[in-house]
């Protein structure tokens, strides 16, 4: 499996260590058993190694032994030959340290050179067939806040899990079918006859959707034909208008999501399975004695899947529930399209259905683990340090395209996934807008943009960069270089760490990282003035970050100036 030089020296460590504990048991050494799970990991202070492991900790108690004890006498079994490591040390309690040759930050350097626009791609997901499914707004009305959350998570989450190496589905799943459009169709129709007959003469309902937006529908529409509609019955009324305005509706989302950098590869119709695929799952969970009927309705006998209460799924009026086409929408992810892993995107409030979805894939035949939902925190939005509630069309929640004319995009996606998807923030808007160090994305982008100045200055001084030997990179030794390059090195494994942990949260602060670690770099190392060998290895590295904070800033469709 390809993944970087730093994930294959890791994974060298790890079988070193597998050897050294296997030739010490066998020399009588260490008591026979096997080793309990260790990491190999960066330490935070690399002054004390580039790798560091626990694994003389981890398994004091396996081998009765003390930390340090163990640790010396893994390390007297430890084989270097043919690695790049040069040598090891036990530190503190226990730690087993590991100093790098020089070469190997060389080939580091040389990897990210040699793969350019790709560097950070892997093999890691083994092309498994994965749908990441997010947004999915209610089609009647504009998106809100937490649909621009998930729609920038959504997003970075599948550009994550392509390029480690999986087939990636973005998918958005349009309600239009069920009681949302039965509301909607209310709605339009009551607005439609409150234009001929007058608002007192016409009750809106009381459940209907009162956004400016069903006006402007009723009204574009009465623009347009006329009364026409008054002489229909009210179904025959609401069908013409949500026919009207449904198609309106989607493309604006669709718009708006473009906008936001958002296209979606399927946009999935909730009425494509209305009524054969609904019924054809009902059958199927029928045959494996999940449902019984009571009360002239259907239920799903959810309690014994993991649910706190069996649900309905068929009303006593014969129409299906939401979970029902939720049900057979998910069958058609998994058993007629194929999916092997399915990622939701909800909003945190969602979290009581987890359960029972995931359950009804075990009832009908399918696996309830290959369904992974990821639960949204809302935002809270900042202005002059108080909350910003109001939307400048709707005089009610601010939508994604009141945000998205209130903030640069590129504030946008960044500030969206500078958390974890499970933890809440503030969205500081006049933060966002800034143009000064202390606006993440800002900083990120000046960092790219300030190693495009200082290569175009150079090459108009006849400086140009040459392809370097690997003699000439071993020259990069400084403390800060090395610290860049071994961050530098980090890609690869972030954006798989990302894809697995399903938090693209990581490669914001990863980002954020590298440019502080370049500037420190620049601000501590010359570039212009240093004997040509060194001058061309410091070109080439950074040429090296600014390939990888294009690429980073590419994931999250963050545009990468080469002026600010």
């Amino acid at each position: 499996m390809t993944i970087s030089v730093a994930a294959n020296t890791q994974e060298e460590i790890r079988r070193m260590i597998r050897e050294a504990i296997r030739a010490a048991q066998a020399a009588g050494e260490l008591p026979e058993g096997e080793p309990a799970e260790y990491t190999v990991e960066v330490p935070a202070d690399t002054a004390k190694g580039d790798f560091a492991t626990n694994a003389a900790m981890v398994n004091a108690k396996t081998f009765r032994m003390a930390p340090r004890k163990l640790a010396e006498v893994i390390t007297a079994r430890l084989d270097l030959t043919g690695t790049d490591i040069a040598r090891w040390e036990v530190a503190g309690p226990g730690f087993i340290n590991f100093f790098m040759e020089p070469h190997w930050f060389v080939a580091q350097v040389r990897d990210i050179l040699e793969k350019g626009p790709d560097y950070g791609r892997s093999d890691y997901g083994q092309g498994k067939k994965v749908m990441v499914e997010f947004v999915s707004a209610n089609p009647t009305g504009p998106m809100h806040m937490g649909n621009a959350r998930g729609g920038a998570i959504g997003d970075v989450l599948a550009a994550a899990l392509s390029w480690s190496g999986h087939d990636t589905t973005r998918e958005f799943y349009v309600n239009d079918a069920g009681n949302q459009i039965e509301k909607f169709g209310k709605s339009l129709s009551a607005r439609y006859r409150q234009i001929f007959l007058g608002e007192e003469a016409v009750e809106f309902p009381e459940d209907g959707y009162h956004g400016e937006d069903i006006r402007d529908h009723a009204r574009a529409y009465a623009e347009a034909h006329g009364d026409c509609l008054m002489a229909l019955s009210e179904e025959e009324r609401k069908e013409k208008l949500v026919e009207y305005a449904l198609p309106k509706n989607i493309e604006a989302l669709k718009r708006d999501l473009s906008t936001y950098r958002i296209d979606f590869d399927v946009w999935f119709l909730e009425s494509r399975l209305h009524p054969e695929a609904i019924d054809a799952v009902i059958q199927k969970l029928d045959k494996m004695g999940a449902i019984y009927r009571q009360d002239g309705a259907v239920w799903y006998k959810a309690t014994d899947f993991g649910g706190e209460k069996d649900e309905v799924l068929v009303r006593q009026n014969g129409i299906p529930t939401y979970f029902a086409a939720d049900i057979a929408y998910h069958y058609n992810k998994f058993a007629v399209r194929g999916y092997e892993k399915v990622i939701n995107i909800w909003g945190a409030d969602h979290h009581g259905h987890v359960a029972r979805l995931k359950g009804a894939m075990d009832a009908i035949g399918l696996d309830g683990q290959k369904l992974d939902i990821v639960l949204m925190q809302l935002v809270r939005l900042m202005k002059d340090g108080e909350p910003y509630r109001m939307s400048k069309r709707s005089g009610r929640s601010i939508t994604l395209a009141d945000l998205i004319e209130e903030i640069p995009i590129d504030a946008a996606r960044y500030f969206f996934n500078m958390r974890e998807p499970g933890s809440s923030f503030d969205f500081d808007l006049d933060l966002a807008v800034k143009e000064q160090s202390d606006n993440p994305v800002y900083y990120v982008q000046y960092a790219h943009a300030r190693i495009c100045s200082i290569l175009k200055n150079l090459r108009a001084e006849g400086i140009v960069p040459r392809p370097v030997e690997d003699r000439e990179l071993e020259l990069l030794s400084t403390p800060e270089e090395r610290e860049l390059i071994r961050r530098l090195g980090r890609l690869p494994q972030e954006i798989i760490d990302t894809a697995r942990d399903y938090d693209p949260a990581r490669l914001t602060r990863y980002v954020y990282d590298v440019a502080t670690l370049f500037h420190k770099f620049y601000n501590t190392c010359r570039v212009k003035g240093e004997e040509d060998s060194l001058q061309q290895a410091r070109l080439a590295l950074c040429t090296a970050a600014r390939t990888v904070i294009a690429n980073v800033l590419g994931l999250l469709k963050i545009s990468a100036p080469e002026i600010m």
